[in-house]
């Protein structure tokens, strides 16, 4: 049988989890058994600047550093669990790929 692969990113970890937890909710109701949530590792984006706006002067920096977090989750391809999750509300901060495995 065919399974499908949902991969979940977001700098906002609650968000994240919260669309998570409703996936798993989705998937317990319709008795559908769920691999996941499964924690990739966190991308971290730093960026170092100077603190003077003309960039010489001082010898202060900034440092920015931005976090991307990672979900998986595994499901049986399954049009009821499949139509429920494509109807979720996913905030504009979250990205979701969905894919289909052999």
């Amino acid at each position: 049988m065919s399974k499908v692969r949902i991969k979940l990113k977001s700098m906002k970890i609650e968000d994240l989890n919260k669309i998570c937890n409703q996936i798993k909710d989705i998937a317990s109701k319709l008795g559908v058994p769920i691999s996941g949530p499964i924690p990739l590792p966190t991308k971290k984006l730093k960026i170092t600047t100077r603190k003077s706006p003309c960039g010489n002067g001082t010898a202060t920096f900034d440092n920015f550093e931005m976090r991307i977090h990672s979900r998986v989750i595994d499901l049986p391809a399954d049009d009821r669990v499949l139509h429920a999750v494509m109807r979720l509300y996913v905030p504009r901060n979250i990205t979701i790929k969905i894919e289909m495995k052999e």
